[in-house]
């Protein structure tokens, strides 16, 4: 019987949806004994810190990269978004199984609040840039502060009113279960209204190149649409040469005549530039959607 160690973070978040993962590689090869190896990142050692001031790529996924080449591991599940546009030499993307909802929303402090309710000044709680620039164009008067820590510290931080909100993915709720507790008040907050991180609500199964008989395993449950999709939305991740702290969302879909690509990005006086493009193939749509924001001076932005 094969055994395969599976690298992730030790959060709860992580831990459930690698959890879930495994019972979808589980059901297609019942002989394999999947085999869990939770590590901590410098992401998570360092959460009282915002991502911008740790700075670098990878954060979240460095050590368990290096695990995966020194073969302590022999396949790591990763949030996509957490990932860098360029992997580390000798890695490969194994699968990236269909994606969850890709919007983020927000989460009250009191029952039956909502966006538009917030009282002036409201504090709301977020560590991302991308979040921030987009909260503050439709309400500029609220106060954005700044949240680290797992999901559970920060549903706990904004119940026990330190926040009046918070901003969270719908995805991390989903898949822990949350999405009806009764005791959180939740509003999804639309794609035109907030575009998601780029791979947002996508996993990604990471193996070693040249690992065959690992990687036909993993693309057992490989989606391809959801694939092409974030395929296009990192290539615009790579183009700009961005990480995840960056202040840009993006969100690729297929519809029956192709994809359509929405990007955001702020600029460093908290403007928000969109671009929109459409093709009938996902080649470059990134490439295209770059330039329409370069043309309206995106790359004064640091």
């Amino acid at each position: 019987m094969t055994t395969i160690k599976v690298g992730t973070r030790k959060s709860k978040l992580a831990q459930t949806q690698t959890k879930q993962t495994l019972a979808l590689l589980q059901e297609k090869h019942p002989e394999v004994v999947f085999e869990l190896v939770p590590y901590q990142t410098k992401g998570d050692r360092l959460n009282t810190i915002s991502l911008q001031e740790i700075g670098g790529k990878g954060v979240f996924v460095k050590e368990i990269e290096r695990a995966l080449l020194e073969q302590e591991i022999d396949i790591a599940i990763h949030s996509l978004k957490d990932m860098p546009a360029l992997l580390v030499e000798g890695c490969q993307l194994g699968a990236i199984p269909a994606r969850e909802d890709v919007r983020d929303c927000l989460i009250f402090h009191q029952v039956g609040q909502s966006l538009a309710t917030l009282p002036k000044g409201a504090r709301v709680g977020t560590s991302s840039l991308r979040r921030k620039v987009q909260l503050l164009k439709i309400r500029p008067d609220l106060t954005i502060c700044e949240l680290r820590g797992n999901i559970d510290t920060r549903i706990e931080k904004v119940q026990e009113g330190e926040y009046d909100a918070i901003v969270l993915a719908m995805a991390g709720l989903s898949r822990m279960g949350w999405l009806d507790h009764p005791e959180l008040s939740i509003e999804p907050l639309g794609l035109e209204a907030c575009l998601p991180a780029i791979s947002q609500g996508a996993l990604a199964i990471e193996c070693r190149k040249g690992d065959d008989q690992i990687l036909d395993i993993l693309q057992s449950i490989q989606d391809e649409e959801t694939a092409a999709c974030v395929t296009i939305e990192r290539e615009v991740l790579a183009l700009m040469n961005a990480d995840c702290t960056f202040p840009i969302g993006a969100y690729a879909q297929k519809h029956l005549a192709g994809y359509q690509l929405d990007v955001m990005l702020a600029t460093k006086e908290g403007e928000c530039l969109y671009a929109r493009v459409e093709g009938s193939k996902p080649e470059g749509l990134a490439k295209r959607a770059v330039e329409t924001l370069a043309a309206q001076g995106a790359w004064g932005i640091s």
